[in-house]
């Protein structure tokens, strides 16, 4: 199964592409000890943990929903054809993202609406693509919602550190490139998308990091964007990746919003989530635990 119905949304998950993300635990996740991965080898192996190399396993995924007449994409991926001198194996890929999106009935030019939960290199890429020497959008008639307080802080006018970092470039090729033609829309707080969907901000993995709330019918699930990157962080939320821009403020919102989860039995669907891809929670003592997975292949 690669699409379920939530209410009146249809939710399909369409791969960019998974595997080692080349890091060790203690590397992704600095300061979390072996002893208590050991302990989740279970719930991890092997799509979140390859156990021979004791390597991490990520997805890079695109959830596509159809929510009241408009096809929505939340988060585009690494992209094609792209420089990446922090992250040589995402430069320059040749990925068939957009035929798998076909094959999910959606062509570029039905997109309505680009939701990029935050602004890192992994989240934007697929806002544009190469068209002879330049970066066009790659969906020509949708509206790009992009968190203000991220566009602020990931564009080098304003933040030196970008340069020989993991976002160098991107603002360049993936993001400016959409704003000059007039197609981005910058929110604060919280944007009601329609009245199934709003945007709510989640900071602390980065400054404008963001969660798209599903509340349709009975139903309620969440995409959390980066909130968490491993089932580890469930029975240890404590612990952030590396990525995380502000640690104690990521804690924070994790548990804050898994708990919301938790509470209203809502199906939790994470940017770079392998294997089943979404889950269900509960509370677990002062942490979280599976309640379910939810079997929702890729396309």
């Amino acid at each position: 199964m690669n699409s379920i119905t939530l209410g009146d949304v249809e939710i399909i998950r369409v791969e960019e592409m998974h595997g080692p993300v080349g890091m060790t635990p203690e590397q992704f996740f600095p300061g979390s000890p072996q002893h208590l991965w050991n302990e989740q080898h279970p719930l991890l192996v092997p799509d979140f943990l390859n156990p021979d190399t004791n390597i991490c396993e990520v997805a890079v995924q695109t959830w596509v929903l159809r929510s009241q007449g408009r096809t929505i994409l939340i988060d585009t991926g690494i992209g094609n054809h792209k420089e990446r001198p922090a992250v040589p194996s995402w430069g320059h890929l040749d990925l068939d993202f957009l035929g798998n999106l076909a094959h999910a009935g959606v062509l570029p030019d039905d997109v309505d609406l680009v939701i990029n939960t935050h602004l890192h290199v992994d989240h934007v890429g697929w806002n544009t693509r190469l068209e002879g020497q330049f970066w066009v959008p790659t969906f020509p008639n949708a509206t790009y919602l992009m968190p203000k307080p991220d566009f602020e802080y990931w564009n080098p006018a304003n933040n030196p550190k970008i340069t020989g970092g993991v976002n160098q470039n991107v603002f360049e090729d993936s993001i400016a490139p959409v704003h000059a033609a007039g197609q981005t829309e910058f929110w604060e707080s919280e944007y009601v998308i329609d009245s199934a969907l709003r945007l709510v901000a989640a900071p602390g993995h980065t400054p404008g990091s963001s969660i798209v709330k599903l509340e349709s019918g009975s139903d309620r699930a969440l995409f959390a964007g980066d909130l968490m990157h491993s089932p580890f962080q469930l029975a240890h939320p404590d612990h952030n990746s590396c990525f995380c821009e502000d640690a104690e403020q990521s804690r924070a919102t994790r548990r804050s919003f898994l708990g919301w989860a938790a509470d209203h039995h809502a199906l939790v669907l994470p940017a770079h989530f392998s294997g089943h891809g979404a889950l269900e929670v509960d509370r677990h003592a002062d942490a979280f635990a599976v309640k379910r997975w939810s079997e929702l292949a890729a396309l």
